[in-house]
């Protein structure tokens, strides 16, 4: 767990901590005199300033905010609970005499809260509050009243501590991604001035040449197009498997060459991740289809359109393209890229595929997803 934007309320409760033990200490002076057993006091009294020292210290320490430091707090607040009304006396309490630990009660609350959330601290709260009703012989509005405030000082810091740790994590991942966007702008003025240049040179010098050379100058176009969109683009998102969203158009933006156009909105296509990495498989899987069966020469052309009701996805070449009734005989004969690679991603996530193909007119394959 991050600890950065945690740490001052760790440093709160600590102060916290002490604040409220110098209370407690005012009041066993003014009430002393009323305790059932008042040589009791000091024991009691001396082990609440020993641990007040020692967890501030402590939970000071990361590495020690763990299982056995939280248990103790808790147990030592519960021994002065189960301690005050012998302490103190059942008639005394009656009476209203406050109890021994008052407000020194919530330190535990609050370093549950803030190490587990809301629900830790909600938890601590309530276990000190049932301790407390279970030693005393009446049931007491004040005694209520006490348990209220408590679990709601869980609630409301457990809440604020997992905002804080959120707010941080993220605020860890903008920066990260402003330095990768820099380093990338870097680059990209590096490798435009020399790599691309020379790519773009070579491209242009065979393209008219035929054998060897020819085939030279079209792999240097690919990987010019190739490079200049990998530059181009920001992070197309959190990797997948991470919580989020991701933005389709960089993603498909990668498939880009000489060969290959991409065509997509202005604005970002947002997706959550897992769904954007398939639907940027299904449509590799479709330009696969197209290198495999109308040849390394074919074009193809990739349209992205994001609608209100669905986000729709076309790829159409110039390859010869083939009969109605061929998809299905592939089927048959066990040959499933596109049934599976293709149709099986886009209906799993709720979407269809539709394709068009006619001899001698090329295919296109339409992917829709609709929009929930």
């Amino acid at each position: 767990m991050q600890q950065g934007l945690q740490a001052p309320m760790w440093r709160a409760i600590g102060a916290y901590r002490i604040t409220s033990l110098i209370y407690v200490a005012v009041l066993i002076v003014r009430n002393v005199d009323q305790y059932a057993n008042p040589l009791a006091t000091g024991p009691v009294f001396a082990l609440m300033v020993g641990w007040t020292a020692f967890a501030t210290a402590a939970f000071a320490r990361p590495q020690w905010r763990r299982w056995p430091l939280l248990i103790a707090d808790l147990a030592v607040a519960l021994t002065v609970v189960i301690a005050g009304p012998h302490v103190i006396g059942q008639d005394a309490l009656s009476d209203g005499v406050p109890t021994l630990a008052v407000t020194w009660l919530g330190a535990p609350v609050l370093t549950w809260a803030v190490s587990g959330g809301r629900r830790r601290g909600v938890a601590a709260a309530l276990i000190l509050g049932a301790t407390d009703i279970t030693v005393r012989d009446e049931l007491h509005p004040s005694t209520l009243n006490g348990l209220a405030l408590m679990v709601l000082a869980g609630f409301v810091v457990g809440l604020v501590a997992r905002l804080a740790v959120d707010a941080e994590e993220r605020m860890q991942r903008a920066t990260e991604l402003e330095a990768a966007t820099r380093e990338r702008e870097r680059l990209a003025r590096d490798i435009h001035d020399s790599v691309l240049q020379v790519l773009a040179l070579v491209q242009r010098r065979g393209a008219h040449l035929d054998g060897e050379a020819g085939e030279l100058a079209r792999l240097a176009g690919q990987s010019e197009a190739k490079l200049r969109m990998m530059i181009a683009d920001g992070p197309a998102g959190p990797p997948a498997g991470e919580e989020g969203e991701a933005d389709l158009r960089p993603l498909l933006g990668r498939f880009a060459s000489d060969t290959v156009s991409i065509a997509s909105p202005a604005t970002p296509v947002l997706l959550p991740v897992r769904t954007a990495e398939s639907v940027r498989a299904a449509v590799g899987a479709t330009l696969d289809n197209v290198a495999r069966h109308a040849g390394p020469e074919a074009r193809a052309w990739v349209l992205l359109e994001d609608d209100p009701s669905a986000i729709t996805i076309s790829v159409r070449d110039d390859g010869p393209g083939f009969p109605e009734g061929r998809l299905e005989e592939a089927a048959s004969q066990g040959r499933l890229g596109v049934a599976q690679s293709i149709r099986g991603r886009i209906a799993d996530l709720g979407g269809e595929v539709e394709i068009y193909s006619k001899p001698g007119e090329g295919t296109e394959v339409e992917l829709r997803l609709p929009r929930l």
